[in-house]
């Protein structure tokens, strides 16, 4: 099992140390795509995971989701959540067991998802399909004082609903002076880097764990990808993602860390847990 860097109450301590650092912008990795991002005390939680439901679901079937990982929070001691997400309906990015437990202890939090899965969404969650904030790629809204940007995202293809909305975005989020990318579960397609470009994107949070569909590991870029991609949109820090949680679907960071440095991204390789800070 791979330690966090921090947990439970060091963590909390440190989340409140860093509410004080005025002007920075502050984020820590909680494993898979969950990215808590911190700016002059205003909070977005993008995509958490954090529980073992997936370990529980997945316990007697081809693909086991064994933890490689520790859990970094109970999702009860966070003190502050402005705006919550999930990207897309799979059980990594919309986590019954994290969310509701959000839901509860935050009943003013908001939570932005990809409008064609409010019902999914509120389905899954027992909640009132009118509650959660949505939206669509190029369509842009506001949540907790921040705007949010939708953003193609295409799980192995761009798939979309009758009404010919994104079932799988990205989202671009501007919190005070600082623009941050989440791309969700995506691999790289026709206009990506068009839709990206017009951002003045500071860190982009990319998956690296790649695909092989014929084991069920399917739309995600790999880490030269994550890289490159960074690097066509000029961002100016990447974090790599969406690896080192489940034993059947992981990736190292070799591959990442040597493209970026090939070709000059600046990149950050944080454990989960561990505070990065951007001034």
């Amino acid at each position: 099992m791979i330690p966090a860097a921090q947990k439970d109450a060091e963590l909390m301590l440190d989340i409140g140390a860093a509410m004080n650092q005025r002007d920075a912008l502050h984020f820590w990795w909680f494993g898979q795509s969950g990215f808590y991002v911190m700016h002059n005390g205003r909070t977005v939680l993008f995509d958490p995971y954090l529980s073992h439901s997936l370990t529980r679901k997945y316990a007697n079937s081809d693909t086991p989701h064994v933890r490689m990982s520790e859990r970094v929070l109970d999702p009860k001691l966070l003190q502050r959540v402005d705006v919550v997400t999930s990207t897309h309906n799979h059980s990594d990015h919309l986590d019954g067991d994290t969310l509701t437990v959000l839901l509860d202890e935050h009943p003013q939090m908001q939570f932005v998802i990809a409008e064609a899965n409010r019902q999914f969404v509120a389905d899954r969650l027992g909640i009132n399909p009118g509650l959660p904030i949505g939206l669509n790629d190029g369509e842009a809204v506001t949540g907790g004082g921040m705007e949010f940007f939708g953003i193609t995202a295409a799980h192995e293809e761009i798939e979309r609903d009758e009404e010919g909305r994104s079932l799988f975005l990205g989202f671009v989020v501007r919190i005070g002076p600082w623009t941050v990318y989440h791309s969700g579960d995506t691999i790289m397609h026709d206009g990506l880097v068009k839709q990206l470009s017009r951002f003045d994107i500071d860190v982009a949070f990319l998956p690296i764990n790649g695909r092989i569909p014929d084991s069920g590991i399917m739309g995600n870029l790999n880490g030269a990808e994550a890289a490159q991609l960074a690097n066509d949109i000029g961002a100016k820090l990447v974090i790599p993602c969406h690896y080192g949680m489940f034993e059947h679907n992981t990736a190292t960071t070799d591959l990442f860390v040597k493209t970026c440095e090939a070709i000059g991204q600046e990149y950050e390789v944080p454990q989960h847990g561990e505070r990065v800070t951007m001034e």
